[in-house]
């Protein structure tokens, strides 16, 4: 079943309103720069969040993130916002916007816990978990090679982690399960992908954050001051603008091609927490992000080589 295309315009543009079935010209560099902007766009959103909770409850924070994140859409969709929502699958939509919120809980835990930096370092793991989730969700056939990517990048969690040790290994479990969920969520991006335009995808994610914080946050409410509602206003601005730069970025080059820059964040988390919150991180975590990053780009690899011939795993 062919998704919804509404009227093209700007916007549409923007979020690439054709079905996935429909080829699309490949522009590598174009792709990889889009991932570039919103990798960078990502840690600004949580900069802001994490400054954000320094006054503020993770449940206020949430609530801004994405109450002005579908203010934004739907102040650039306007009327076309409900058609836009129109989905064979609503289910499974609503269930990738649950993942999504619950993963932003957990990373805006994590923030208000650990140093940005060893955030970002821990939830790298996420695209080696999804090589390893595509198994049981997707059905899809994973070699020895690349099942020897994702354990090794498991093993530079632990060094991050450092279980037993007394250091982070608590708190540095909380992106650990974010990232788990951000592969869920991933994986469910596929899957609608098949029915769905990315905009209908784009105008379903932030729909259950809003709901669910709008219900949980006059319990932890703080008013804020106008510097705070400019600064909450534009993390979800922020947000809007990141979902619209990965679209574009898979629009325009292949998974394979631009994924490996996804790993741009660390360098952004790392320059980002030491020049606003003075964090430093410690070698074990750049060396745990360093075998993390290595294992995601020998599986990015991997999957370019598989693509190109099916019988190599």
């Amino acid at each position: 079943m062919v998704a919804y295309r509404p009227r093209e315009g700007a916007f549409d543009h923007a979020f690439m309103t054709l079905p996935a079935s429909t080829p699309v010209p490949t522009d590598a560099r174009r792709g990889i720069g889009w991932m570039l902007i919103a990798m960078l766009l990502a840690v600004i959103m949580d900069v802001i969040a994490k400054h954000l909770m320094e006054s503020y409850s993770v449940a206020q924070v949430i609530w801004a993130r994405y109450a002005f994140h579908l203010a934004a859409l739907a102040l650039i969709l306007r009327g076309r916002y409900p058609a836009a929502l129109r989905t064979p699958r609503p289910a499974l939509q609503t269930t990738r916007s649950i993942v999504l919120v619950v993963s932003t809980a957990l990373i805006f835990t994590g923030l208000k816990l650990i140093a940005l930096a060893d955030v970002y370092a821990v939830m790298a793991i996420a695209p080696l978990l999804i090589t390893a989730l595509s198994v049981p969700f997707l059905g899809e056939r994973v070699g020895p090679r690349r099942w020897a990517g994702v354990v090794a990048g498991f093993v530079g969690a632990l060094i991050i982690i450092r279980p037993g040790t007394g250091a982070m290994h608590v708190a540095a479990l909380v992106p650990l399960a974010a990232a788990a969920m951000i592969a869920v969520f991933q994986l469910i991006t596929r899957l609608v992908s098949h029915t769905d335009s990315p905009m209908t995808t784009v105008a379903h994610t932030p729909i259950a954050g809003a709901v669910a914080a709008s219900c949980v946050a006059p319990f932890f409410w703080t008013m804020p001051d106008p510097l705070s509602w400019g600064l909450m206003a534009a993390m979800g601005g922020v947000g809007a603008s990141f979902q619209i730069c990965i679209v574009r970025a898979y629009a325009a080059a292949p998974a394979s091609t631009i994924a490996p820059y996804n790993y741009s964040n660390l360098v952004w988390a790392a320059l980002f927490g030491f020049l606003v919150f003075a964090e430093v991180p410690d070698p074990w975590t750049v060396v745990g992000a360093g075998v993390i990053t290595a294992s995601g780009l020998y599986i990015f690899r991997r999957e370019r080589l598989r693509s190109e011939s099916p019988r190599t795993a």
